[in-house]
């Protein structure tokens, strides 16, 4: 484990196992969005899906597990490089155009990173609540098949406020953070720098839309 102390130590390690972590997780979404747009498929589609996804409990428990260290590691050094970050700048991210101008806020990607994450964060223990450990009141969908459950859940008034926020922080975290983890991982060039942005808003639209879609689609269920 002396890799992992050594890439903590540093600024760039950490950003370089932030990158990894991220792209992690952006292969579980796509995956994850795969299997909920079977929801367009019907109930029967959906349904297998959902049985068999959970028939093998074992394995479910390991991924999840698994998962749950990816994005906490993720979520830990998103925090330690935005307190180093903000020691080393000492005002944050406040700066003076020139010295006749008042102090200016200017807004940086990397400013808003953390506030996007903290808006997933709160999505996803919405979405947890709702699906797996089923928090909230169950009496509305309780016994009912996995499509009917699913629809049911994105009926309730706050879900469905609670999703389409989500979704809509999770097309700002990806606009930025996918061509940053590029960045932190070397892959970056003048060459195809621009082409590496555009590809991660794409891919960041197509993810926001695609979850959206699914809570447009159980409106008119």
């Amino acid at each position: 484990m002396n890799w992992l102390r050594c890439a903590l130590s540093s600024s760039v390690g950490k950003k370089f196992l932030m990158a990894i972590t991220g792209l992690l997780l952006c292969g579980f979404l796509v995956v994850h969005l795969a299997g909920n747009l079977l929801l367009f498929a019907g109930a029967e589609a959906y349904n297998a899906y959902a049985h068999k996804l959970h028939s093998n409990e074992n394995l479910l428990h390991v991924a999840s597990t698994g998962l749950a260290l990816i994005f906490f590691t993720h979520l830990y050094l998103a925090f330690r490089l935005a307190v180093e970050n903000r020691i080393a700048r000492g005002r944050g991210y406040a700066e003076t155009r020139t010295k006749r101008e008042n102090l200016i806020i200017k807004v940086r990607p990397e400013s808003w990173m953390l506030i996007t994450g903290l808006g997933l964060l709160a999505y996803m223990i919405l979405h947890l609540a709702d699906f797996t450990l089923e928090l909230r009141d169950r009496s509305h969908y309780e016994g009912l098949e996995p499509f009917d459950k699913a629809v049911s859940l994105l009926h309730d008034p706050i879900s469905m406020v609670g999703y389409l926020a989500g979704f809509a922080f999770l097309f700002a975290h990806l606009s930025h953070g996918v061509s940053s983890a590029f960045q932190s991982l070397g892959l970056n060039h003048s060459k195809y720098n621009a082409a590496i942005k555009w590809g991660g808003l794409a891919f960041a639209g197509a993810l926001a839309l695609g979850n959206m879609s699914l809570v447009f689609w159980a409106m008119g269920q």
